[in-house]
């Protein structure tokens, strides 16, 4: 059994899930991150970095006391494609972007877990376990993930707290590295351990916000006057932080991608907002895409688990005419599309396979697929 000592209290024993690269190495604030000396291992994509400050790092960044940043890389040696949907502003569509990729993804033939850190409202839990139950009701097949809950918590010591933490989401990947190609983590809209551990583990970070400059306050801070971006918000620091971290362990940049949803069909699109993100995204390297539309059937659909993706055999006990529309399912598979996703061709033919099978499941069965073709059976004449 692995320890993993932690810069403040007793070691806490935990299941070799991980391989702990060597070479540890203590920065003070401010400093930068080098690579771990030493060490013959190759860092893989899922790779996750614990910031602390004597086991103390706070919301925000805030610490207490100068005492010095333990940076430790834990590695798996094949992982999947880790998506982090996150953003620390509630109310931007974070969920719905994840279970409609999730589906989409699962639709494509690709094998998709999902994990859900927002443990006090668990919309994606509740989102998935809505649809697992609306499939046995109805008795039709849904594409359902492999999902996972990680709660926070709630000890006296925070040191104690962020190992418990770590430990089960080093757990939670170790059991989704094997048979996955995808992996992906809704946050929940506020700063926490957790919620950087997962930033700092993402191949693709899809950030929604809407089309508001309340929204726009979470990446950076606008002059009033000329409506031009000053510095970059906490939310954008943070990521930033974590890009430089990663690609000095394993040289990969994580692609941040900043996802404008939300906005209602027939709005005309704000052109000084546009402008702001367009600066941002080129200050801190982050792309900027369309999401979602403000339709009913994004909202409509969560009590029952449904996707605007879903069979309308499904969807036909809606009777509002925008719910499942085409434009909907065409918004989703843009936005896969705009997030250039390593999508592996074993799964496209596993979803080619497995829609023939849907397709010709109902189909009663002819006297030969029973009996063979009689030419089959019978033996062959001897010359």
């Amino acid at each position: 059994m692995l320890q993993l000592s932690l810069p403040a209290g007793e070691p806490v024993p935990y299941e070799p899930h991980f391989s702990i690269t060597p070479g540890l190495r203590r920065v003070g604030h401010g400093g930068t991150i080098p690579k771990p000396a030493g060490s013959s291992r190759r860092v893989s994509r899922v790779a996750v970095r614990l910031a602390r400050d004597r086991g103390n790092l706070k919301p925000n960044g805030c610490r207490d006391g100068g005492g010095a940043m333990l940076q430790t890389a834990v590695v798996v040696q094949s992982s999947p494609h880790v998506i982090v949907i996150g953003n620390e502003k509630g109310g931007s569509g974070k969920t719905t972007i994840a279970m409609h990729l999730a589906v989409a993804l699962i639709k494509m033939g690709q094998r998709v877990a999902t994990i859900d850190l927002d443990s006090r409202q668990k919309s994606l839990t509740h989102y998935v376990e809505n649809r697992r139950d609306w499939a046995w009701r109805i008795g039709l097949a849904l594409e359902i993930p492999n999902h996972f809950t990680i709660g926070r918590a709630e000890g006296v010591r925070i040191d104690q707290n962020e190992a418990a933490e770590f430990a089960a989401l080093s757990k939670t990947v170790a059991a989704v590295q094997q048979g996955h190609d995808f992996l992906l983590i809704d946050t929940p809209p506020h700063d926490t351990y957790l919620m950087r551990l997962a930033h700092s583990m993402a191949d693709t970070l899809v950030s929604p916000m809407n089309d508001s400059y309340v929204d726009f306050d979470v990446l950076a801070n606008v002059d009033p006057v000329t409506f031009t971006v000053n510095e970059p918000s906490h939310y954008a620091q943070m990521v930033r932080e974590t890009r430089r971290h990663r690609q000095s362990l394993d040289g990969m940049l994580m692609d941040w991608v900043v996802v404008r949803n939300r906005i209602p069909p027939s709005c005309c699109v704000n052109p000084t907002l546009c402008g702001a993100l367009d600066e941002l995204a080129i200050r801190l390297a982050f792309r900027v895409t369309q999401g979602f539309s403000e339709r009913s059937a994004y909202r409509e659909y969560f009590p029952r688990g449904l996707t605007t993706l879903d069979d309308p055999r499904v969807l036909s006990t809606f009777v509002d005419p925008d719910l499942g529309c085409p434009p909907a399912g065409r918004e989703v598979a843009d936005l896969l599309s705009a997030l250039r996703l390593p999508i592996d061709e074993r799964g496209r033919r596993r979803a080619a396979l497995r829609a023939e099978w849907f397709a010709c499941r109902d189909n009663p069965l002819e006297l030969d697929d029973i009996l063979g073709h009689e030419n089959q059976w019978r033996p062959a004449q001897q010359s």
